[in-house]
């Protein structure tokens, strides 16, 4: 299970990268928050307060070259890292490993409103290099 807290929990990015919109179902990781970060328009998962909770997905139907693209999606930048979801379960997350995080949160509402449309633009023209084992290249 991949629990996604930012640009993956929209099926317009899912869709760019990887040609289809996994089974996918709501959770929460508690203690984390997903932090706006300086300069970019998506998040960081980073630890919270205890009284933090973030909401996101679980996608719970990846296939190994899934899980390779979006790996090289997320690049060096993230650690993968397993932690307790809210549901009682585990989960696997892009975590951020610290630099640029901002006090205020990141905001789904206002990123689907003013970045959603470019950016899974941008992820369409990233997808097939990534599928073939390139980099990004930023």
């Amino acid at each position: 299970m991949l629990f996604c807290y930012g640009t993956l929990q929209f099926d317009a990015v899912l869709r760019a990268l990887l040609g289809r919109v996994p089974q996918k179902s709501p959770a929460s990781a508690p203690g984390y928050r997903a932090a706006a970060l300086e300069g970019r328009v998506y998040p960081g998962l980073v630890a919270g307060t205890s009284a933090d909770v973030v909401s996101g997905v679980v996608l719970t139907d990846l296939s190994n070259e899934e899980w390779r693209i979006l790996d090289a999606f997320e690049d060096t930048r993230y650690e993968l890292q397993e932690m307790p979801l809210s549901h009682g379960g585990r989960g696997w997350a892009y975590v951020w490993p610290g630099g640029d995080v901002r006090v205020d949160d990141w905001d789904a509402a206002a990123f689907e409103d003013q970045h959603l449309v470019a950016y899974a633009a941008r992820c369409a023209r990233l997808a097939y290099g990534l599928a073939a084992g390139r980099p990004k290249g930023e």
